[in-house]
């Protein structure tokens, strides 16, 4: 299960601020300032731990501009840019069905909490 790609690709977007990220992203390159500020409710610590492990998977690059304070922006590389199609999909299709997975689990959570 490890080796499978499809759960590896999976498993990462799942992360919590992953696919918020490469969606802020998406709009063009950013700030360090610019992404915290638009995923107001992530750590540093969790925003910066992020940011590292999208680089590290070839999905962002990222710039350091020498200056006083340095500045560091991030951009989607042509891997990340060619994720964001799937990641729209996947938030139309949530954004379609996500009444009926809501009913589907107050159903089968009915089914449960009745049963002897």
């Amino acid at each position: 299960m490890a080796r499978c790609p499809t759960h590896r690709v999976l498993d990462r977007l799942g992360d919590k601020w992953v696919s918020l990220l490469l969606k802020e992203l998406g709009e063009g390159p950013k700030r360090h300032s610019d992404l915290a500020h638009a995923l107001a409710g992530a750590s540093q610590k969790m925003l910066t731990q992020t940011l590292r492990g999208l680089e590290r998977d070839g999905f962002v690059s990222r710039f350091v501009t020498p200056s006083v304070p340095v500045r560091v922006d991030y951009a989607l590389t042509p891997l990340g840019e060619r994720l964001l199609p799937v990641i729209h999909a996947m938030t139309l299709w949530a954004e379609r069905h996500i009444e009926e997975i809501d009913a589907a689990q107050q159903a089968y959570d009915l089914l449960e909490n009745s049963a002897p």
